[in-house]
């Protein structure tokens, strides 16, 4: 039996889908801005 795809870790998280990672390229600052515009509450993981 193999083991489930989805091993949730939190400092994996962050480093691949965090705020800091999404404001090193020009297509992560754009996701940011449009959820900002969106009103969203949260923009990224641990912002």
């Amino acid at each position: 039996m193999s083991k489930r795809t989805y091993q949730p870790n939190n400092k994996k998280r962050l480093k691949k889908q965090g705020f800091r990672k999404k404001m090193q390229t020009k297509a992560g600052q754009a996701v940011l801005s449009a959820k900002r515009r969106k009103g969203r509450e949260k923009i990224s993981p641990g912002k």
